[in-house]
């Protein structure tokens, strides 16, 4: 760990870091985004609380990871795929559980057919034409935020996302954009004289997307809705410079 930060080295054979402004068909960025980012580090190591309140569900974070930088180590190149969407849902966390315990029957999700067909309401999929990357590698460098009340926590933190991202320990498989699209990372000890340089990339992004949810906030609720959050993108020499959260180069929507 260098200067309280912790630095990634991520790889993958696809990636797709969906631009919200094409729509229905999915294009990705050239790079990958903030947030994406910050859930390959979630996956390695997060903590916090959950709790219900009423029928509510509520998730009370004890820090959030702030990315700082990305470093792109292969020039993007683009690969044309099409993609099968299952428009269905995974049901609430009751109707899971039931099925784990053996209280109810579980009912699959099927990709094909529709109420016709099966007897049921279930939408069925939709194939999708998408744009993604192939054969990604990336240098991220983020660090711990501790939320309100955790400050005191804060070396221990670190110290259990070192030991946990040393031995390629995660909660879950870092992804790149969809699940399908796994991400392997490795820890660095930086400096690091055999690292890899950036690519030889200069590109302006235009206004990129930054996180979807509101990192300054002390509990999550299940039904909040999206907090969508954009800022302008350069690649100078290969690195994308991710401003502070809280800064004002992130734009944010307004609040009632």
């Amino acid at each position: 760990m260098a200067n309280g930060t912790h630095t990634l080295e991520v790889w993958g054979d696809f990636a797709c870091f969906t631009r919200p402004e094409m729509k229905v068909e999915r294009f990705s960025y050239p790079v990958i985004t903030p947030s994406a980012a910050r859930g390959i580090f979630d996956a390695i190591y997060w903590d916090g609380l959950r709790e219900r309140q009423g029928r509510e569900s509520i998730m009370r974070p004890y820090f959030h990871w702030q990315v700082i930088r990305i470093e792109v180590l292969e020039l993007p190149r683009y690969i044309a795929l099409r993609r099968n969407e299952v428009k269905d849902k995974v049901p609430a966390d009751r109707t899971l559980k039931a099925w784990m315990e053996g209280r109810e029957q579980p009912e699959p999700i099927w990709a094909d057919g529709g109420k016709d067909e099966l007897g049921t309401d279930q939408k069925g999929r939709t194939q999708r034409q998408t744009m993604a990357l192939k054969n990604v590698r990336y240098r991220l460098t983020a660090q711990i935020v501790p939320k309100s009340g955790f400050a005191s926590d804060y070396g221990k933190f670190n110290a259990c996302f070192e030991r946990r991202a040393k031995q390629g320990k995660c909660f879950q498989q870092p992804y790149f954009g969809c699940r399908e699209f796994p991400a392997f990372f490795e820890y660095l000890e930086l400096p690091d004289v055999k690292a890899q340089p950036p690519a030889a990339l200069d590109q302006h992004l235009g206004f990129m997307l930054y996180d979807v949810f509101d990192l300054r906030k002390d509990a999550v609720k299940d039904n909040d809705k999206p907090f969508i959050t954009l800022f302008d993108a350069h690649i100078r020499n290969g690195v994308l410079e991710v401003p502070p959260f809280d800064s004002a180069a992130v734009k944010k929507p307004g609040r009632p």
